[in-house]
């Protein structure tokens, strides 16, 4: 991926890494043991990680099988086959992924994507290696695929990766599947369906009696052009190297047959070469780097238009990207809940409202140059099902808002952005008896940073990451569940321009906080690392 200058004017960062995650001496305790930490970084380090919790496990009997075994060298995809598992039925309480990678030598990060049956079960990227190897592991529940997984399958898989003389790293991975037997404690779709690409375009048939349909988006930019740094692309006239017609609002919608269905915000996902510094990232990423989340889009108001039986145009695009311009990959699922007392449904679209974007990015020239963005879009859609207990009503609505802050010196010498995304949720239920119930879903994401180049072509960048969440979830007036999520990155590293790597000098400490709480319990694991030596691993509750 592209090395580029991106980053933000508000220092502080180093302040806050050592406020959340304390930068610890020159010998720290991690999980209860001292850690040396030597004065720079040297050839090795410890195994990426993060402090994000494993996947919960049920105590029931398990089987295995593996999805994946592959070395990615070019851009030539794995391809293989996928069989269910004999001994563990065809009804599962849980279903994980598994991937253990290593890569040793030189080597860029990577975007990859798994999928089985047309069905992208992952999208990842990878850590960059140090010369002496690395190590590292995804996990991720995927019992929402369980439909996909219940019959043979092919499978594909694909890490684009360049190797030659100066970039040696070969990325050897294995990915399994571990079914636990069972029922979920939520049930899982029905149904889990892919686009039909025909000459008119994507489309989508679903069975006649979806009750709930929900589509999920794998947007990502990427690719190593400027769409990889959207968040930082300016209009003209501002003089800043990455260009965008209206700015750096973006937003990822859904159509379904020419009418909007569904908007949200991008996660702003930073790759492990990100912000121009791979000294940030060694061991513990930025948030969603290893698991990125698709967005996702309740489609149920729709479902009374497309429980007819025909196919439907279905369509992903990314508002503000450049007429033209590549870098945005959206790949869509559809996840779909049938009536199973009824053969077909019938309903209809009773409300769709949306706002008018609004998307102001004023450019003030002058030393500091400065772009100051502030965006946001609304959308209301509604309808009803006639099911076979009864009318049911689904009201969505969806609330964007983008803030922005984005100051440059002439050359990017220096290079910031302060910028916060958010996304909120309503999804209301009405059937013909009893109270409504509500999911309120709040996502907040938050970038900021700066990197600065001195005289002594010495680069350092101090940066801090949030992906906060909160949910709620309501029967009338009455609360039933609820969670907040914070996961909280903070790094601050520098090292030499233009040197070999080993005359870099680097320094760097990097953590993460990751907390959840709710009715469901409580979870908040710290990680700091510095120098490459992880000094901290601590767990709360």
């Amino acid at each position: 991926m592209r090395r580029r200058i991106v980053m933000s004017m508000f220092a502080g960062a180093t302040l806050l890494a050592s406020a959340l995650f304390g930068a610890g001496p020159a010998a720290a305790q991690a999980g209860g043991r001292t850690a040396d930490v030597p004065a720079e970084f040297g050839t090795d380090w410890h195994d990426p990680l993060t402090a994000a919790p494993p996947v919960a496990r049920p105590h029931t009997a398990s089987c295995r099988v593996t999805l994946a075994e592959a070395q990615f060298r070019g851009y030539t995809p794995y391809r293989g086959t996928y069989a269910p598992p004999r001994d563990c039925g065809d009804r599962w309480s849980k279903v994980v992924l598994r991937l253990d990678g290593k890569v040793k030598g030189r080597q860029f990060d990577r975007l990859g994507q798994l999928d089985v049956g047309g069905v992208e079960i992952l999208r990842t990227s990878t850590p960059e290696p140090s010369p002496d190897g690395i190590e590292w592991h995804v996990e991720k529940d995927v019992t929402r695929y369980s439909d996909t997984f219940r019959g043979p399958q092919d499978v594909e898989m694909l890490i684009g990766n360049v190797v030659d003389d100066t970039y040696t790293g070969v990325i050897d991975v294995k990915v399994t599947l571990t079914f636990y037997a069972g029922r979920p404690e939520t049930p899982a779709p029905d149904r889990v369906l892919t686009l039909t690409d025909t000459p008119d375009g994507a489309t989508l048939t679903t069975p006649r009696n979806s009750e709930r349909i929900v589509a999920e988006v794998y947007a990502t930019g990427s690719g190593g052009g400027c769409e990889e740094f959207w968040y930082l692309t300016v209009a003209d006239p501002a003089s800043y190297s990455c260009k965008a017609d209206h700015g750096p609002y973006r937003e990822v919608r859904v159509t379904v047959d020419g009418r909007l269905a569904g908007i949200a915000s991008p996660f702003p996902n930073v790759w492990t070469g990100g912000w121009s510094n791979p000294f940030l990232w060694y061991v513990v990423p930025a948030p969603r780097a290893f698991d990125v989340k698709p967005l996702t889009y309740d489609l149920t108001p729709f479902a009374g238009i497309l429980d007819d039986g025909r196919p439907h145009r279905v369509e992903v695009s990314v508002a503000g990207v450049p007429t033209g311009q590549s870098g945005w990959s959206a790949p869509v699922n559809v996840l779909v809940w049938q009536d199973a007392h009824r053969a077909q449904l019938t309903g209809a679209l009773t409300s769709d409202r949306a706002t008018d974007v609004v998307n102001s990015s004023v450019y003030t020239p002058g030393t500091e140059n400065r772009v100051d963005t502030r965006a946001g879009h609304a959308l209301t859609v509604s309808g009803y099902l006639d099911t076979s207990h009864g009318r049911v009503t689904t009201t969505v609505t969806r609330t964007l808002a983008n803030t922005s802050a984005h100051r440059w010196t002439d050359g990017e010498n220096t290079d910031g952005l302060d910028a916060t995304w958010t996304d909120d949720e309503t999804v209301t239920t009405r059937g013909a008896h009893g109270p409504a119930h509500t999911i309120r879903t709040h996502r907040t994401y938050t970038m900021n940073g700066v990197t600065t180049i001195g005289a002594d072509d010495r680069l350092r960048t101090e940066l801090t990451l949030g992906d906060r969440a909160s949910t709620e979830n309501r029967q009338g007036d009455r609360r039933t569940a609820w969670s907040r999520l914070d996961d909280t990155y903070s790094g601050d590293a520098s090292y030499t321009l233009g040197v070999p790597r080993d005359q870099r000098h680097a320094v760097g400490t990097s953590g993460e906080r990751y907390r959840v709480t709710g009715s469901d319990g409580c979870y908040d694991r710290s990680l700091t690392v510095v120098q490459g030596v992880l000094t901290k691993d601590r767990s709360r509750c």
